[in-house]
């Protein structure tokens, strides 16, 4: 270390640009670069709406890792090219140390011709994430689908659900509580007999005497054979009857949509222009997934079509601590 700081050499890829002098802050008095280099492994895309400065000071934890500047009596061009470049391109050089990347934001230097840069650290893809955003002025939001946009009950969980609130019925003694209870027991035994008649005779009747045949809507398919899947659809209760596989009556499902969905929907459209990039979490098979995606999102203008968090935060389209994840659900 001279008098002014930590030297070091700075490539990129192969190409050595110069030699910089570097300055922990105080928080960071233990920082070196590893080996005394920096490795620029690459520089960002062109910010459009915000300087690079404003995007790490809002997303780094911590504030600038340190400062480097030159304190060499000599010009160096290949290192003043890259100042001038990422300065008014609104860009950052890039170095990747493990699982973090290390931003160098040119800045103004009191002295021309002699390059000055803070580096902030940020998790890999944490800033290419944020910036296409920003770019895009398209936020990514994640929703977790089941018990949360849709409430889905095959045979199967309508005899579970109706069991266990059987059981507890039979232990409470607060009057609220059994009254609250007993509405929800008579509703799930009216909706598991729309699901019976649906199952049974691919029509279903309504309390109010009201006939509904199935239609046969076609589904986008991964493969090239066209898939008809049989569908009733009560609008007046936000409830649609489906079948995952058409051929097993078995894996019909009946499923409520949240109330106000379409006006949500219609908001994150809002007048045509997509404002967020949606995406729908959830634990179920493929099949499933895709078909309630299709029920929330008939027109395909909202939800993308990746099913897992790990492929939503896969290659930047949504890093995870730029993501907003809404679920209702307590636990």
């Amino acid at each position: 270390m001279n008098r002014l700081g930590f030297k070091t050499e700075v490539f990129e890829g192969d190409v050595r640009l110069g030699e910089l002098d570097y300055f922990p802050v105080t928080a960071f008095q233990n920082f070196r670069f590893p080996n005394n280099e920096i490795r620029i492994h690459h520089r960002t895309y062109r910010s459009e709406r915000c300087p690079p400065l404003s995007i790490l000071q809002s997303i780094s934890a911590f504030n600038v890792r340190c400062k480097l500047d030159s304190s060499l009596s000599v010009e160096q061009p290949l290192l003043i090219n890259l100042h001038a470049s990422c300065f008014h391109e609104m860009k950052t050089a890039v170095a990747v140390v493990g699982d973090e990347e290390l931003h160098l934001v040119a800045m103004p230097s009191k002295r021309k011709k002699f390059p000055c840069f803070w580096c902030y650290a940020v998790p890999v893809g944490l800033y290419d994430a944020c910036m296409g955003m920003l770019n895009l002025r398209c936020l990514s939001i994640v929703f977790d689908l089941d018990e949360t946009l849709i409430v889905a009950n095959t045979m199967k969980s309508f005899e579970d659900r109706i069991e266990a609130l059987r059981c507890w019925l039979l232990r409470e003694s607060d009057p609220l509580r059994v009254q609250g209870m007993s509405g929800e027991l008579k509703r799930y035994l009216e909706d598991r007999l729309l699901l019976k008649q649906f199952i049974e005779m691919d029509s279903v009747v309504d309390s109010n005497g009201k006939l509904y045949q199935v239609q046969m809507e076609e589904v986008p398919s991964l493969s090239e054979q066209k898939v008809l899947r049989p569908v009733v659809r009560l609008q007046d209760r936000n409830i649609v009857l489906t079948r995952i596989n058409p051929e097993i009556r078995d894996t019909s499902v009946l499923v409520k949509l949240r109330p106000a969905w379409e006006d949500l929907r219609c908001y994150l459209t809002a007048k045509g222009r997509k404002r967020f990039e949606v995406y729908v979490c959830t634990m179920a098979e493929r099949d499933y997934a895709l078909e309630m995606w299709r029920l929330l999102d008939p027109g395909a203008h909202l939800i993308g079509s990746r099913k897992s968090l790990l492929n939503v935060f896969h290659d930047g389209m949504c890093h995870p601590k730029m993501a907003m994840v809404i679920d209702d659900r307590s636990k």
